[in-house]
């Protein structure tokens, strides 16, 4: 089994500043597959706050979920001079010839958050496959008999598997023993809320609405399913989610979202920002503090980081309001008589 690390335990190179063999401060160039997620404006915060400390610079360019454009996006990077890459992958497969011009040129790769199948890159990214655990644990205790939907992620994000697999070993023994039934179940073209809302419109309307708990995979596709169910008078379903999305975390304090497995983007993207600028400077990816070798569902080895998430849910809402994660007044928005802290 991997081993998660708190983000605390993810200190890297213990600088302050930082410059490359020649002198010159590094540039790390950021590759991001879209900006559609809340969360990415965290991450993207969290990069730059980190490089800034390290004395690097930060550069990077969007890909609009386009993966044609994000590979010319890195082609970019690369011609700008970047000493490091961090890549959110809008497609783990179509991006390859990137981590094969990066490598070409000597210059490292981290894959963020979402796997990039290729040894060259280092992953660092939550413990997804603990993520979906967490989502089905969270659903089955509110629900634990009848008939279940899984709003799944992209079918290019790997995430998507990884989630699905965690859900399904949780899920497997009330499966088995008859207590709940898979309904429904479909991907999410691009991770896009309307397209989870259309796919569970369709879900409802083949089961005549006969549907008592939805495990869909992030906050967005969340959002998407609880729109569907409301507008048939069915909110209060149990839904999942993770992210930590702010919308996300005031519907479980209205309680119509069940969980929202959060995974503090702050950490992962300081994480990031540290190994990126160590690469940059020749630390071996093996000698990167934490990390660990790690072989893919491919069968690829690969060298990873992986943190640990935490379940939100109306029990430990205090957990996301005490770290600063979101205002009590934006959790509580429209919330009377709800869990603590908008009791």
């Amino acid at each position: 089994m991997r081993k998660a690390l708190t983000a605390a335990a993810i200190a890297v190179a213990g600088f302050t500043t930082f410059a490359m063999a020649d002198g010159h401060a590094p540039t790390v160039g950021v590759s991001w597959s879209n900006f559609q997620e809340e969360r990415w404006k965290t991450d993207e915060a969290a990069i730059k706050a980190a490089l800034d400390a390290a004395g690097a610079t930060y550069v990077s360019a969007d890909a609009q979920s386009s993966s044609a454009k994000q590979l010319s996006d890195v082609e970019s990077l690369i011609a700008q001079g970047v000493d490091a890459l961090i890549i959110l992958a809008q497609d783990a497969q179509a991006i390859g010839p990137a981590v094969t011009a990066a490598a070409d040129e000597g210059i490292p790769v981290v894959g963020y958050d979402r796997l990039i199948e290729d040894p060259r890159a280092f992953y660092l990214t939550f413990d997804n496959v603990e993520v979906g655990r967490m989502q089905a644990r969270a659903v089955l205790e509110a629900q634990p008999t009848g008939n279940y939907v899984m709003i799944k992620g992209s079918p290019t994000d790997p995430n998507a598997d990884f989630l699905r697999g965690g859900q399904q070993e949780v899920l497997q023994a009330a499966i088995d023993a008859g207590d709940i039934t898979i309904v429904g179940e479909a991907y999410t073209d691009g991770w896009l809320p309307a397209n989870a809302q259309r796919n569970m419109e369709q879900i409802l309307t083949a089961q005549d609405n006969n549907v008592d708990a939805v495990v869909a995979s992030n906050d967005g596709t969340a959002g998407g399913a609880v729109a569907a169910l409301t507008a048939q008078g069915m909110e209060g379903t149990p839904v999942s989610g993770q992210d930590g999305d702010h919308a996300a975390l005031n519907r479980v304090a209205k309680g119509t979202q069940t969980v929202s497995v959060w995974k503090d983007a702050r950490e992962l993207g300081k994480a990031a920002a540290e190994i990126a600028v160590a690469l940059s400077g020749g630390t071996a990816m093996a000698d990167i503090e934490n990390a660990q070798s790690w072989t893919s569902p491919g069968g690829t080895d690969m060298t990873a980081v992986f943190l640990a998430p935490v379940p939100v849910t109306k029990d430990n809402l205090t957990v996301v309001t005490d770290a600063g994660w979101i205002d009590q007044d934006k959790l509580c928005q429209g919330v009377t008589g709800g869990p603590a802290p908008c009791n």
